[in-house]
């Protein structure tokens, strides 16, 4: 193990679960396995180590290839469908082609949120008096700004989240779509594990919209305060005596930077910071900006524990066909490890552990995003869904998460969402009565159990296989 091939880098590509079968290996052959899994290990390492020439991310490395896999998703088979059609979406500006992509994508129009901050692909279009809009499903993410492109993120059953951008631009014919590599120097590195996957950030802004970096930010889920959320972004909609960082520009320079938390908070228009008639809607409701918190951390988990427990699979596979061993999928070892820490990290979020209790007297939104999200739910024999609001001490009536219902979790690999189903049992029976669970009540655990059996047909056989 020279050249730099310490224990340090050891940690670094295997963790410390891999390195401990070098001290409990107990045979000739255990020995030869593991230093087959290093060398394998090793070799990723070394094409992925940061600041080198020509580096590659994992993702980018067999079996995944990010870049150069086709992908196959809602997106794709729009595509397919405007070249059947000929002329796919009606004429007319920017702002109707927007409304029409959002239509053909199922992403509800209510969900606008607008983000000020130059965050994204088109910094240079996005200023306070010109924010970029996104809007979301639970499956899809679009963004747009006045007189720019629209950017895609959509699912993918075999790469995880998939990056386009579309010029509404063009005069005749099916808009121009193109896959958005440079999305990944932020949508692919230490943000978000080295893995691609969604951010929600909360900065300082300056005047112009950009990111005051010597006075921080934030990576915002539902595990964050409320004091740290939405600095960059426009918040409309009551959170009572709570404050936030939205809504304002920060004042001073560097690390001592600063907001006017009171003026931004409570507003309920945004009269005077942009032309609304620009967009779609006027607003950037808090409702829909904390379930897209909520969902983002849910997205990733499950797309990068997909593509992280595919990439030690394939690796396993190596590793029996260097031994002389029949290939299998079934985890063992180091795969086995990958799909316990990942199903782990998936089924905390699925229960909303760490959620952060709302400010006294809840929030309140326009009501628009809630009826508009709520169109897809499923409802058990008693009329209640895993998308029944609460807002009062939390976000959602039962925590587990309305994710379990999207293709990124319907996509998971057979073991990991073997192990997520198993995981969650425990918790809804009982079995586990760690503190990550401990905000779910006996009666709470129940009757989410009850949904996901009336509603979940891949939970219920989960459910019924383990009696």
């Amino acid at each position: 193990m020279d050249r730099g091939y310490g224990k340090e880098s050891m940690k670094r590509v295997l963790g410390g679960d891999e390195l401990q079968d070098f001290r409990t290996a107990r045979t000739r052959v255990d020995i030869r396995r593991v230093f087959v899994a290093c060398l394998i290990g090793l070799a990723v390492w070394a094409v992925s180590r940061k600041g080198e020439a020509q580096s590659a991310y994992e993702y980018e490395l067999p079996p995944i290839e990010y870049s150069t896999s086709t992908a196959s998703n809602q997106l794709t088979c729009l595509m397919r469908k405007w070249g059947e059609d000929g002329h796919p979406m009606p004429p007319g500006s920017s702002k109707e082609f927007l409304s029409a992509f959002l239509q053909r994508m199922s992403v509800p129009t209510a969900s606008q949120v607008l983000v000020f901050s130059k965050t994204s692909l088109q910094r240079d279009l996005i200023r306070p008096d010109q924010p970029r809009a996104l809007y979301f499903s639970d499956d899809c993410y679009i963004g747009w700004v006045p007189g720019g492109l629209v950017e895609v993120v959509v699912s993918d059953p075999k790469l995880g989240v998939v990056f386009y951008s579309l010029d509404p631009r063009k005069p005749d014919g099916p808009p121009e779509v193109k896959r958005d590599q440079g999305c990944l120097s932020c949508h692919g590195g230490s943000m978000t594990r080295d893995w691609p996957g969604l951010v929600v950030r909360s900065v300082y802004p300056d005047v112009q919209g950009n990111p005051i970096t010597a006075a921080g930010g934030f990576l915002t889920g539902h595990d964050s305060r409320m004091e740290d959320r939405w600095g960059g972004w426009y918040v409309t909609g009551a959170h009572g005596g709570s404050r936030h960082m939205g809504n304002q520009i920060a004042q001073g320079r560097g690390g001592d930077a600063r907001l006017d938390r009171e003026a931004g908070a409570n507003l309920t228009n945004l009269d005077g910071f942009f032309s609304a008639d620009r967009y779609l809607r006027g607003d950037s409701d808090i409702v829909s900006l904390m379930v897209l918190e909520h969902q983002v951390g849910m997205h990733n988990r499950l797309s990068i524990g997909a593509l992280r427990v595919r990439k030690w699979t394939h690796y396993q596979r190596q590793l029996r066909r260097e031994l002389g061993e029949a290939p299998t999928d079934e985890p063992t070892g180091s795969a086995l490890r990958v799909v316990q820490n990942e199903a782990r990290k998936i089924v905390e979020h699925v229960f909303y552990s760490g959620e952060i209790p709302l400010p006294e007297g809840g929030i309140r939104g326009a009501g628009a995003f809630e009826s508009e999200f709520r169109g897809n739910r499923r409802e058990d024999a008693r009329n209640r869904s895993l998308k029944d609001f609460d807002l009062r001490t939390r976000l959602f009536t039962y925590r587990c998460s309305y994710m379990v219902y999207s293709r990124a979790f319907e996509d998971m690999p057979v073991s990991l969402k073997t192990e997520v189903f198993r995981r969650m049992l425990e918790v809804l029976d009982f079995e586990d009565r760690s503190k990550e669970f401990a905000h779910l009540g006996e009666e709470e655990r129940s009757a989410i159990r009850e949904i996901l059996m009336a509603t979940h047909p891949e939970f219920a056989a989960a459910a019924e296989s383990s009696k």
